[in-house]
Protein backbone atom coordinates (compact mmCIF):
# COMPACT_ATOMS: atom_id res chain seq x y z
CA UNK A 1 0.00 0.00 0.00
CA UNK A 2 1.67 3.21 -0.69
CA UNK A 3 1.77 5.55 2.04
CA UNK A 4 0.99 9.46 1.59
CA UNK A 5 4.51 11.21 1.09
CA UNK A 6 3.63 13.79 3.66
CA UNK A 7 2.94 11.28 6.32
CA UNK A 8 6.00 9.31 5.21
CA UNK A 9 8.27 12.79 5.43
CA UNK A 10 7.18 13.42 8.78
CA UNK A 11 7.63 10.29 10.11
CA UNK A 12 11.56 10.18 8.80
CA UNK A 13 11.72 13.54 9.91
CA UNK A 14 10.49 12.32 13.92
CA UNK A 15 12.48 9.31 13.48
CA UNK A 16 15.71 10.85 12.76
CA UNK A 17 15.25 14.11 14.89
CA UNK A 18 17.94 14.78 17.58
CA UNK A 19 16.39 15.20 21.28
CA UNK A 20 16.26 19.32 21.23
CA UNK A 21 14.61 18.83 17.64
CA UNK A 22 12.15 16.76 19.24
CA UNK A 23 11.78 19.42 21.76
CA UNK A 24 11.04 22.13 19.65
CA UNK A 25 8.43 19.73 17.32
CA UNK A 26 6.36 19.32 20.48
CA UNK A 27 6.54 23.01 21.43
CA UNK A 28 5.46 23.95 17.99
CA UNK A 29 2.88 21.03 17.67
CA UNK A 30 1.30 23.04 21.39
CA UNK A 31 1.21 26.19 19.67
CA UNK A 32 -0.54 24.56 16.82
CA UNK A 33 -2.99 22.52 18.62
CA UNK A 34 -3.89 25.89 21.11
CA UNK A 35 -4.88 27.95 18.00
CA UNK A 36 -7.01 24.95 16.72
CA UNK A 37 -8.66 25.29 20.30
CA UNK A 38 -9.16 29.50 20.03
CA UNK A 39 -10.58 29.27 16.72
CA UNK A 40 -12.78 26.17 18.08
CA UNK A 41 -13.90 27.89 20.98
CA UNK A 42 -14.70 31.19 18.14
CA UNK A 43 -16.98 29.18 16.31
CA UNK A 44 -18.60 27.18 19.20
CA UNK A 45 -17.64 24.11 18.26
CA UNK A 46 -16.92 22.44 21.97
CA UNK A 47 -15.57 18.74 20.95
CA UNK A 48 -13.07 20.45 18.59
CA UNK A 49 -12.08 22.62 21.11
CA UNK A 50 -11.39 19.73 23.93
CA UNK A 51 -10.11 17.78 21.94
CA UNK A 52 -7.31 20.13 20.57
CA UNK A 53 -7.24 21.82 24.04
CA UNK A 54 -6.11 17.89 25.96
CA UNK A 55 -3.48 17.85 22.97
CA UNK A 56 -1.79 20.73 24.65
CA UNK A 57 -2.21 18.97 27.98
CA UNK A 58 -0.60 16.02 26.95
CA UNK A 59 2.31 17.83 25.59
CA UNK A 60 2.78 19.83 28.58
CA UNK A 61 2.35 16.84 30.78
CA UNK A 62 5.05 14.98 28.76
CA UNK A 63 7.55 17.81 28.88
CA UNK A 64 6.77 17.65 32.87
CA UNK A 65 7.33 13.97 33.19
CA UNK A 66 10.54 14.28 31.49
CA UNK A 67 12.32 16.98 33.67
CA UNK A 68 15.56 15.61 35.40
CA UNK A 69 15.36 17.25 38.52
CA UNK A 70 19.66 16.82 39.35
CA UNK A 71 19.50 20.34 37.73
CA UNK A 72 18.08 23.23 40.02
CA UNK A 73 16.56 24.97 36.65
CA UNK A 74 14.18 21.79 36.35
CA UNK A 75 12.13 23.04 39.28
CA UNK A 76 11.58 26.01 37.63
CA UNK A 77 10.01 24.92 34.33
CA UNK A 78 8.38 22.61 36.92
CA UNK A 79 6.37 25.26 38.11
CA UNK A 80 5.72 26.80 34.79
CA UNK A 81 4.45 23.35 33.48
CA UNK A 82 2.59 22.91 36.62
CA UNK A 83 0.46 26.62 35.86
CA UNK A 84 0.08 25.84 31.79
CA UNK A 85 -1.61 22.58 33.10
CA UNK A 86 -3.78 23.86 35.78
CA UNK A 87 -4.37 27.21 33.36
CA UNK A 88 -5.24 24.74 30.12
CA UNK A 89 -8.12 22.83 32.59
CA UNK A 90 -9.76 25.96 33.61
CA UNK A 91 -9.59 27.27 29.80
CA UNK A 92 -11.06 23.62 28.97
CA UNK A 93 -13.97 23.55 31.43
CA UNK A 94 -14.94 27.05 30.58
CA UNK A 95 -13.80 26.95 27.21
CA UNK A 96 -12.43 30.22 27.52
CA UNK A 97 -10.70 32.13 24.31
CA UNK A 98 -8.39 34.89 26.36
CA UNK A 99 -6.93 31.98 29.13
CA UNK A 100 -6.14 30.00 26.11
CA UNK A 101 -4.61 32.75 23.76
CA UNK A 102 -2.41 33.52 27.10
CA UNK A 103 -1.48 29.84 27.20
CA UNK A 104 -0.26 30.01 23.74
CA UNK A 105 1.74 33.24 24.26
CA UNK A 106 3.70 31.02 26.72
CA UNK A 107 4.29 28.33 25.23
CA UNK A 108 5.60 30.31 21.94
CA UNK A 109 7.80 32.36 24.37
CA UNK A 110 9.38 28.88 25.11
CA UNK A 111 9.53 27.89 22.08
CA UNK A 112 11.42 30.85 20.94
CA UNK A 113 13.49 30.55 23.81
CA UNK A 114 14.40 26.88 22.50
CA UNK A 115 15.50 27.68 19.23
CA UNK A 116 17.79 30.17 20.86
CA UNK A 117 19.05 27.82 23.22
CA UNK A 118 19.46 25.19 19.96
CA UNK A 119 21.31 28.05 18.03
CA UNK A 120 23.56 28.73 20.77
CA UNK A 121 24.76 25.45 21.32
CA UNK A 122 25.54 24.82 17.51
CA UNK A 123 27.67 27.73 17.69
CA UNK A 124 31.74 26.76 17.68
CA UNK A 125 32.99 27.19 21.23
CA UNK A 126 35.34 29.85 20.03
CA UNK A 127 32.50 32.32 18.54
CA UNK A 128 30.15 31.69 21.85
CA UNK A 129 33.45 32.96 23.75
CA UNK A 130 33.60 35.78 22.18
CA UNK A 131 30.32 36.85 22.49
CA UNK A 132 31.48 36.78 26.46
Amino acid sequence: MTKNPYEQYKNNAIATATPAELTLMLYEGAIKFGNIAIKAIEEGDIQKAHTNIMKVQRIISEFRNTLDFKYPVAKDFDRVYEYLERRLVEANVSKDKEIMEEMVMHIRSMRDNWKEVMKRAKQPQSAAENNE
